[in-house]
């Protein structure tokens, strides 16, 4: 049975931050900024040679720093150069580090999960670092630890270890099509059944969106303002989250019998977001790779293969003869060989017809009553999956939405 690898990262909240940290803090950001500059002026985007011409002069210049801050800091700043050419065009004037972040590899920290302890080289020494236990931690024992991040905010220290597992992927007897829309979730299942999860992402967006700009509009620029800015940031953040798990735990467990899910590869899809300023903003609000990343983990968790099919067509083209799609009234698609269907319908249709001819499944010839609309269509609100107070939250909001 085939494997795959599974990364997850788990955030550990430190009980203190020692003294002489800041200092590391400050140091490593001067470090990353002279590496950045560097790459910038000499336009380097390799990590080994970026390496190979600064690693002697750093040494020197910081000798007290153990070596591995050297390598993490180069790797960061060659990846944060790399981010920067990717945007030429779109950014402004010459990268620069601010963040209170160090990267560290697997020779610059060690957890114990027993003691409840991380073990941070620094200049001075190894320390002795406690963290707040979380529940979810305990799903971790037994992984692979990688990276890390130690990251300093308002809220305290943190540091973000990254786990890795091995899962076995069963071979998948079917397919079931995952069409992402902004408000929605549609899944092709086989023999013509679909699923429309109504998920109010939307909505959710909008709603903090506009209380956000209420804030931008009454309060002045001050510490208030940003305060009351980032705890609707994070109660946003936190919503969709919650929304994000429901509803990949829905559709894992809607796969499990088949083995198999598909979903568009849609990491290029802001490049093309071409609309009007406020739907713009709104698609740009709406986080799809997140959910996909979500949706993926879980289903290898359970030892369901997930594939990525190209988008480009999935809500154009007729899924029975493959004929160029019409607009038949609002979202309604209609082809000449008498086929209609809702473009939700459509698009995760195609999607799991194309999953099927990647991975070498003969795709079943259509029945003449599924060109006639022979196919079922069963709606779920989000709310009758999430808990009642999200039920709650959402008549809140579409009464706030109202009254704007």
């Amino acid at each position: 049975m085939p494997s795959e690898t599974i990364k997850l990262t788990a955030k550990f909240k430190l009980k203190e931050i020692p003294n002489g940290l800041d200092v590391l803090f400050s140091t490593y950001r001067e470090i990353v900024n002279f590496l950045i500059s560097y790459a910038y002026e000499n336009n380097i985007t390799s990590f080994y040679r970026l390496k190979k011409e600064t690693y002697k002069n750093l040494r020197k210049e910081y000798p007290e720093l153990p070596s591995h801050y050297h390598y993490t800091a180069i790797d960061m700043a060659t990846k944060i150069y790399r981010g920067y050419r990717k945007r030429r065009g779109k950014a402004k004037g010459k990268p620069v580090f601010k963040k209170e972040v160090i990267m560290l590899d697997d020779h610059l920290f060690k957890l114990d999960f027993e003691k409840r302890i991380v073990k941070l080289s620094t200049p001075s020494g190894r320390i002795e670092l406690e963290f707040y236990p979380a529940k979810y931690h305990e799903k971790f024992k037994g992984w692979k630890v990688g990276q890390a991040w130690l990251v300093k905010t308002p809220k305290g220290l943190f540091i973000n270890v990254v786990f890795s597992r091995e899962v076995e992927i069963r071979e998948p007897e079917n397919f079931i099509g995952v069409d992402l829309n902004e408000n929605n979730v549609t899944l092709c299942l086989p023999k013509g059944e679909f699923i429309q999860i109504i998920t109010h992402e939307r909505e959710i967006r909008t709603g903090y969106f506009v209380k956000r700009r209420k804030i931008q509009k009454n309060l002045r620029v001050g510490k208030k303002r940003e305060e009351l800015l980032e705890k609707y940031g994070s109660r946003e953040r936190n919503r969709v989250d919650d929304l994000y798990h429901k509803l990949a735990n829905k559709i894992v467990e809607l796969a499990e019998k088949y083995g198999g899910i598909a979903l568009e590869d849609l990491t290029e899809i802001r490049d093309s977001i071409r609309y009007s300023a406020e739907l713009n903003g709104r698609l740009h609000r709406w986080s799809f790779r997140k959910l996909q990343r979500i949706i993926e983990y879980k289903a290898k968790l359970r030892g369901i293969k997930v594939i990525f099919v190209n988008p480009a067509y999935t809500s154009t083209l007729c899924p029975i003869c493959g004929g160029k799609l019409s607009p038949n009234g609002h979202r309604v698609l209609k082809c000449k060989c008498g086929f209609e269907a809702d473009r939700d319908v459509v698009g995760s249709w195609n999607v799991r017809l194309k999953a099927l001819k990647m991975w070498g499944v003969t795709v079943p010839p259509e029945s003449h009553p599924m060109k006639k609309g022979g196919w079922k269509v069963s709606r779920i609100d989000i709310t009758q999956i999430t808990a009642d107070q999200n039920g709650y939250f959402m008549r809140r909001l579409r009464r706030a939405l109202l009254l704007q």
